[in-house]
């Protein structure tokens, strides 16, 4: 058994909300958590809508709830009631007693919309994400986690990650998507999904997408947005501001799990990765997935880019301004480029880091701080 992170923090908001929701991706461990926490209240009552039984308990979900007032109530897979919402909102408001509903759900709430319109001010939601380094550093390398991906069955069961990740796409695109609303048919999600793999670590060009798949640039713009709403893909926009600079303005694109990364491209050895030209890309995108989790709510990340050459990697804000730049560098080469300084001057950053393979620890003469990607979580972070 592998201890989340965030069982902590799931524990805590039960302790201040009446109805709490867990989301992210299927397959990421919302069930296995929540059954961790279940421990915590002996008389939980769990129901799974995937399982027709259950499904059939909530077709009068007022009455059949109303019964277990004094419990902790866990709905898996909730975004296949969204009916359900308006119920619990009356349910909450007669009794407003902290840990009531536990919710699992396989989408942000933006695609189970009716729970932030039908719950606001009485839930709050936590993203569990594929497996942290932190979570598996005992027994495992970074490495690891970078060449299979976070997701637990394929991570701690390599014998079965090509199959798992074949059988996880495509039932993502043939029955998950489609159940959320996901607006285009299955070939057109999974050559889009392949197309933005090739573009992980770039910028989005819409129009080169719209053209490759004959759909319009808005449609490209909305089919991008569910499969990030989906937690399947992340956008980083570029960081703006009122310096007089020509910025590039597009964002852009990372497939948020590195193992599924590497299926899409092809890869299915490390050493087949060690020789890939998105090995540094992927590297980059692995160790955003690492940071973002584990960053305080009021931080904020971009990207800073300039057609006149200077850039960073990552630009994480406070209050709206630059206070920490970050590049991310998988080779040897430690030192900044002409761009990086010139973007670091540009955004007159606090703290400035290089993020490296190996746990290095140690100044640039410009003040960098040059550190491994564990060494800056544990270290470095939680000053941030």
């Amino acid at each position: 058994m592998i201890h989340r992170i965030g069982q902590i923090k799931v524990e805590s908001l039960l302790q201040g909300f009446p109805c709490v929701a867990i989301i992210g991706p299927r397959q990421v461990g919302k069930t296995t958590l929540a059954k961790q926490i279940r421990k915590l209240y002996p008389n939980a009552v769990y129901l799974d809508m995937e399982l027709q039984s259950d499904f059939l308990k909530l077709e009068d979900a007022e009455t059949y709830l109303a019964q277990f007032e004094d419990r902790l109530i866990i709905i898996d897979e909730v975004q296949r009631r969204k009916e359900l919402f308006p119920v619990l909102r009356a349910l909450i408001d007669a009794n407003r007693r902290p840990g009531r509903f536990l919710l699992l759900g396989s989408a942000s709430p933006d695609l189970i919309r009716d729970s932030s319109e039908s719950l606001a001010g009485r839930i709050a939601y936590f993203e569990l994400s594929p497996f942290l380094i932190q979570e598996v550093k005992s027994g495992f390398s970074v490495e690891d986690l970078w060449f299979r991906g976070g997701f637990p069955d394929p991570f701690l069961h390599p014998e079965i990650w090509t199959d798992w990740m074949n059988n996880f796409i495509n039932t993502y695109f043939d029955r998950d998507l489609p159940n959320l609303g996901f607006p285009a048919d299955s070939t057109t999600g999974r050559r889009l999904w392949l197309m933005l793999a090739h573009l992980h670590g770039n910028l989005i060009r819409y129009s080169d997408l719209a053209k490759s798949l004959e759909l319009s640039i808005h449609t490209i713009k909305k089919y991008i947005s569910f499969l990030e709403n989906a937690f399947l893909i992340r956008t980083v926009k570029p960081y703006y501001s009122n310096i007089r600079k020509r910025l590039v303005k597009a964002p852009k694109v990372y497939i948020r799990d590195s193992g599924i990364l590497h299926f899409l491209l092809g890869i299915n050895t490390r050493e087949e990765l060690m020789g890939n030209p998105k090995m540094g890309a992927s590297w980059e995108g692995f160790v955003l997935e690492q940071l973002l989790p584990l960053f305080p709510l009021n931080r904020e990340i971009f990207f800073y880019r300039t057609h006149d050459g200077a850039e960073l990697d990552v630009v994480i804000t406070k209050g709206g301004i630059p206070d920490v730049g970050v590049e991310i560098k998988y080779g040897s080469d430690v030192r900044l480029s002409r761009g990086n300084t010139q973007a670091i001057e540009a955004l007159n950053t606090k703290h400035n880091f290089v993020l490296v393979k190996n746990e290095e620890d140690y100044l640039l003469k410009s003040g960098t701080r040059v550190c491994g990607l564990l060494t800056f979580i544990e270290k470095y972070l939680p000053e941030i």
